[in-house]
């Protein structure tokens, strides 16, 4: 009696592996990752902002210590770094190919050459957690952890107006290249549209906090990120549509590529895939390799043929699309 219990024991066990071993193998199999043409490890501590330079010569990152480091593509030549913040640099963005605008935990907004002397520096008084530079109207939008939403002149970097306040801190901004408007996402899942001539339109709410914002060119989608989902907001008929995706923990970037056929995107908490997505349903279209940790943000080139990513591992990953 006590052999049957045993033997049947493990022939239970062996089939439940055997299932379980076809279902990784048939998930893995069905698009094989791209690994990555170069990764830079130990590119900084942490890793958090990333940003490609307008001509697609040169990547920027930083981390949680500070510290910023450039290199040029698509080899990854260089690295020349230096000290631009007092802890966590949170966000990266290019003025233009030889200047860069950084922002900080530490409440510090600061325009850099990208050789990495301090042009100008301004204290915003809250950490500011997101960011997004209208390059064409000469503007900076910022996102802080105050829950306010402000808007910057170049390149004096003035103060032009605070637009309004979330109830709880900010998550991700976005400017719309057509038209005269802004997006900002905040925690308990709030997300607003800030118009040119001060109106504010709430939009519905998705299922869980927006992590990333990015409008399509037209300005008639803005797309957001969170849990598990893509959230598509089609602006003139303030509807929502959220939308599956593979990934399995919080997207926390998404940037269109130079097309706007797809979305690159990058996850991170349980999760840390690197995906191309269909905006239209969700649905994978290309699977890259996966960083070791919780994944950052990612870049793509406007030239659309290099997209890099980072993450808490520390990393960056540089892949050559075309």
């Amino acid at each position: 009696m006590i052999m049957n219990r045993v033997t049947h024991h493990f022939a239970s066990r062996s089939w439940f592996m055997v299932i379980v071993v076809q279902l990784l193998f048939a998930g893995c199999a069905t698009q094989p990752r791209q690994t990555p043409d170069l990764i830079i490890h130990d590119a900084h501590g942490g890793g958090k902002g990333l940003a490609i330079s307008p001509d697609s010569s040169k990547l920027v990152s930083a981390g949680w210590n500070g510290r910023i480091r450039i290199w040029s593509l698509p080899g990854g030549e260089g690295g020349y770094g230096w000290q631009a913040h007092r802890g966590e640099v949170t966000t990266l963005v290019f003025l233009d190919v030889d200047r860069l605008l950084s922002a900080g935990y530490d409440g510090g907004l600061t325009e850099w050459t990208a050789g990495g002397e301090r042009i100008r520096s301004v204290d915003t008084g809250s950490p500011v957690l997101a960011m997004a530079v209208d390059r064409p109207r000469h503007r900076v939008l910022t996102g802080h952890k105050d829950g306010s939403v402000r808007l910057w002149s170049l390149p004096a970097l003035k103060l032009v107006k605070t637009l309004g306040l979330h109830k709880g801190s900010i998550r991700a901004v976005a400017y719309a290249p057509a038209g005269d408007r802004f997006a900002s996402a905040g925690t308990k899942g709030q997300v607003k549209i800030w118009n040119g001539d001060g109106r504010v339109e709430n939009l519905p709410p998705p299922g869980s906090d927006a992590r990333t914002l990015v409008f399509t060119s037209d300005g008639r989608y803005l797309f957001g990120a969170g849990w598990f989902d893509l959230y598509r907001w089609d602006l003139d008929r303030q509807e929502l549509t959220t939308l599956d995706t593979d990934h399995r923990g919080i997207i926390n970037s998404i940037v269109f590529d130079s097309t706007e056929t797809y979305l690159a995107s990058i996850s991170r908490i349980t999760d840390s895939s690197v995906l191309m997505l269909d905006p239209q349903n969700g649905e994978t279209v290309k699977r890259f390799q996966s960083h070791k940790l919780c994944g950052g943000s990612i870049a793509m080139a406007p030239n659309g043929r290099i997209m890099a990513t980072t993450a808490d591992d520390a990393s960056v990953m540089i892949w050559m699309l075309e």
